[in-house]
């Protein structure tokens, strides 16, 4: 399922349809071989910042955040951010979205680009190609010096970390991006 919140301060998502992708989330979810329901939310900066103090203590937005189920997971995404750079990269916001979803959809599968030696990497590469879509959010990050709009995230818990609608109650959770410390 997708959920565009309401309000989102200075991004239109109107050129962007909610079942248009949908499909490509189911496409992209076979792809990356991840079982389950997965649920996605397209939300504000706030929103983002918000999940991302909460599961991970960092107080600022991100581009995706994934959180794993048992059986699937949800995605949130910040629609500032994914519009900031489909302008910067020059491409629409639908394409933009869609590479959030695959990133995200790679993260449930287990794949952490932040310590898997290029394997989420090159699974992102082969699978963008399969889905034409434009550069990963794997190669911009390293073509970029790891902007700040280019952080991603996946936050694992051992229980339902359902997100959508609503985030879940405060759990202790690990994430690839801050493992060592705990």
């Amino acid at each position: 399922m997708i959920i565009f919140e309401p309000a989102i301060s200075g991004v239109s998502t109107r050129s962007v349809s909610a079942a248009q992708l949908q499909r490509f989330a189911r496409r992209a979810q076979k792809l990356a071989e991840v079982q389950g329901e997965v649920d996605i939310l397209i939300a504000s900066n706030k929103r983002l910042r918000d999940l991302n103090r909460r599961f991970r203590r960092r107080n600022k937005p991100t581009d995706v955040l994934s959180f794993l189920r048992p059986s699937g997971g949800d995605i949130a995404i910040s629609a500032q951010i994914a519009f900031d750079n489909a302008q910067r990269y020059g491409h629409s916001l639908a394409s933009e979205l869609k590479i959030l979803v695959l990133h995200g959809m790679l993260h449930l599968a287990g794949y952490d680009h932040e310590s898997d030696n290029g394997h989420m990497a090159r699974a992102e590469a082969r699978l963008r190609s399969q889905l034409k879509l434009p550069a990963s959010l794997i190669d911009r990050a390293h073509s970029s010096c790891k902007s700040p709009l280019s952080k991603t995230a996946a936050v694992r818990s051992s229980k339902a970390a359902k997100i959508l609608p609503k985030a879940a109650a405060a759990r202790r959770v690990t994430s690839p991006h801050n493992r060592s410390k705990q």
